[in-house]
């Protein structure tokens, strides 16, 4: 028996995996296949959910019966005198892993090639880059230099699609000459079942929304006030505005005309040869203390916690700018 679980990945893969494994609910794929079609499948999860997370679990002839692997995620696989067990995540590792990571870079080598294949990529997706709701050409050029307050923004949904998913959290932090002067952050109380995926990502339960969950149309005017006409900053940028303004058609508002950066199209024109335009592995790479976010008390994959993060990162690649790197 082979499991299949997937987080944030695209929906094109569906279609790879269903022609193999059963998906008996949203992003968990069931079914028996040789060992060759499973590695098969394995690699095509990992290439396509570049920006996701996913666990796989197998039948095999071992004292366990079964053997797992795991893409994205912040547990890591351990041999224990001969189990393979999970090792939850820790401050104290998490430095570590950080520490090895950037030790780890081989020094005297060009990255030539990683930027080479970054700016190919950056290229072959221009169309894409298009389409979101950026700024100007004319304030872009000089956006690095003057762009000293602005707001950065997340959404936590049910799902990955605007027209048949929700927003369940929504999160904002102000920040002016580099320093966080607001925050906002509001619960949706939406009146469908939320996956069990979801909330072990989020750990946001039914109950929490209940309770703390405000109408859709309160929430959306809140944030309006807050975001006021300020630059807003966010990671995946059509990812985010399509839910808000998603919602705030559901509320009788038009849609955000906000100026907008977005961290990942930043990260890809900066040509540095990043092998993951995840936000944490962005941060990563870029030297953003992890242990600091979560000392803070910024959860990942909340939505306050993944502003944090993403301000960081934009200060980061902005400092990019500023140098002409």
């Amino acid at each position: 028996m082979t499991v299949l679980h997937l987080t944030n990945c695209p929906p094109a893969l569906r279609g790879d995996l269903t022609k193999w494994l059963m998906e008996i609910a949203a992003g968990v794929y069931v079914g028996r296949v040789s060992a060759r079609v499973r590695d098969k499948l394995w690699e095509r999860v990992i290439d396509t959910c570049r920006g996701g997370r996913a666990v796989l679990v197998f039948s095999t002839n071992n004292e366990q019966r079964m053997d797992f692997r795991i893409h994205g995620e912040t547990w890591e696989p351990i041999d224990f005198d001969g189990l393979k067990l999970m090792l939850r995540p820790s401050l104290a590792r998490l430095t570590a892993n950080q520490t090895n990571r950037v030790s780890s870079k081989k020094m005297g080598f060009s990255n030539a090639s990683g930027f080479q294949r970054a700016k190919k990529y950056s290229k072959s997706h221009s169309k894409d880059k298009e389409q979101l709701p950026q700024m100007s050409s004319e304030s872009n050029e000089t956006e690095a230099q003057t762009l000293k307050t602005y707001v950065v923004v997340d959404v936590e949904t049910t799902g990955l699609c605007s027209t048949d998913d929700y927003i369940i959290e929504v999160g904002a932090i102000k920040v002016t000459a580099g320093q966080i002067v607001d925050t906002f952050q509001s619960y949706v109380n939406v009146n469908v079942l939320l996956s069990a995926p979801i909330t072990a990502l989020t750990g946001i339960t039914n109950a929490l929304l209940v309770k703390q969950g405000k109408p859709l149309n309160s929430v959306m005017d809140e944030l309006l006030v807050f975001l006021e006409d300020l630059p807003i900053v966010m990671h995946n940028t059509s990812f985010d505005t399509s839910f808000l303004n998603a919602a705030l058609h559901k509320c009788g508002h038009n849609r955000l005309v906000n100026n907008t950066r977005d961290t990942l199209v930043l990260a890809k024109k900066a040509n540095r040869g990043f092998k993951s335009y995840k936000l944490k592995d962005l941060a990563v790479e870029l030297d953003v203390d992890l242990v600091q976010v979560e000392m803070y008390g910024y959860k990942l994959h909340s939505s306050i916690g993944d502003c944090y993060l993403t301000h960081l990162v934009f200060q980061k690649l902005m400092n990019f700018e500023n140098r002409g790197l």
